[in-house]
């Protein structure tokens, strides 16, 4: 078995290699400088008579997500800042709309207690209606333009 032939013919591998020294940088070029990163900032403290602005615009009305933006921080760190101080928390209601279809839903006999399997019941029954709907407009719309094509209609 003969070991050198494979190896016997470098001149490729040699001018392979040179190619590729040609491409390092030489070694008197100086080091480029490290990239400069920006440090994670820390979060945005507010100071006293902010927390208190805060807190008292929170009483006036004012939502987690408005304070955050006025404030420049996050809604979650709006909502830690008035349990640590111990503000109570509005939790956010009913819409007018939400509140009458409540109302109506009541009156109609469907409670909260089991209601609303019927109100998914009832909802799923009007998509599956508006469904039929639009398919009779479209097939009422077809059969109308096939009598106009046909010959000796009106």
């Amino acid at each position: 078995m003969e070991v050198r032939r494979p190896y016997s013919n470098t001149k490729d591998q040699v001018r392979a290699l040179e190619e590729l020294r040609e491409k390092l940088p030489s070694l008197d070029t100086p080091e480029p400088p490290p990239v400069k990163r920006d440090r994670p900032s820390r979060a945005r403290q507010l100071g006293p008579d902010q927390i208190e602005q805060l807190i008292a615009d929170y009483r006036s009305g004012a939502t987690v997500y408005e304070l955050g933006d006025r404030f420049g921080i996050e809604r979650r760190t709006v909502s830690t800042i008035l349990h640590r101080h111990g503000v109570p928390m509005r939790r956010r209601g009913l819409s007018p709309e939400q509140v009458d279809d409540a109302i109506h839903l009541y009156n109609l006999g469907i409670h909260s207690s089991g209601g609303t399997s019927e109100l998914q019941r009832l909802r799923r029954q009007v998509a599956e209606l508006e469904k039929d709907n639009q398919f009779l407009v479209k097939a009422s719309a077809y059969f109308a333009a096939m009598q106009k094509n046909r010959p000796g209609s009106i």
